[in-house]
């Protein structure tokens, strides 16, 4: 099923051949860098399974990113409803993202963000649309500003799911984007 599609990407539900890149994301060092955890090859096909059905049954979730000229897949994104009250309101949602280490720096995120916030505005018709990453977390708040996300930091909040194993990675910072700022969003 295919989500959305941008000039490079085609943003769809995960197929069975994704399985070894998903692993391969959930078990990098770097990638996982600020979620203080690595899953195996089970917790990883578990994981996406979910992903699957979740994006089946509501039409959220975080998506696979393909790439449009080689059909391979890059890591994913997506618009997902948060778990996470009382810090975000039920129906909240949450845009997202991971790729493997060796597609970074070549704007997919970017791309696929973009037309994901146009997608949840424009088709989802949602009000409002949040992101929120460890508190320094540079390259995915760098990503949230590139996508004209703005920084509320009243939201900000320590993530009840981190272990306290890692205390330094519950810190989050929450940033969010209004339909009515939605103007400079470009598709």
């Amino acid at each position: 099923m295919i989500i959305t599609e941008t000039e490079r990407l085609i943003i769809r539900n995960w197929q069975e051949h994704d399985r070894a890149l998903f692993h391969e994301i959930n078990s990098d060092p770097e990638v996982m860098e600020y979620f203080g955890f690595l899953r195996d090859r089970e917790q990883s096909d578990e994981l996406l399974d979910r992903l699957k059905m979740d994006i089946d049954a509501t039409g959220y979730g975080f998506y696979a990113l393909e790439e449009r000229a080689t059909r391979a897949c890059l890591g994913f994104a997506g618009l997902a409803l948060t778990d996470l009250e009382p810090h975000f309101p039920k129906g909240t949602v949450e845009i997202g993202w991971r790729l493997a280490k060796r597609h970074w720096g070549k704007g997919y995120v970017t791309e696929a963000g973009r037309q994901l916030l146009a997608h949840g505005f424009d088709e989802r018709g949602l009000d409002e649309i949040v992101s929120f990453a460890v508190f320094n977390n540079h390259r995915s708040t760098a990503v949230m500003q590139r996508l004209g996300m703005k920084r509320d930091p009243a939201r900000d909040f320590d993530h009840p799911k981190v272990s306290d194993a890692t205390p330094h990675l519950k810190p989050h910072v929450v940033y969010s984007i209004a339909r009515q700022d939605r103007l400079g969003i470009k598709t």
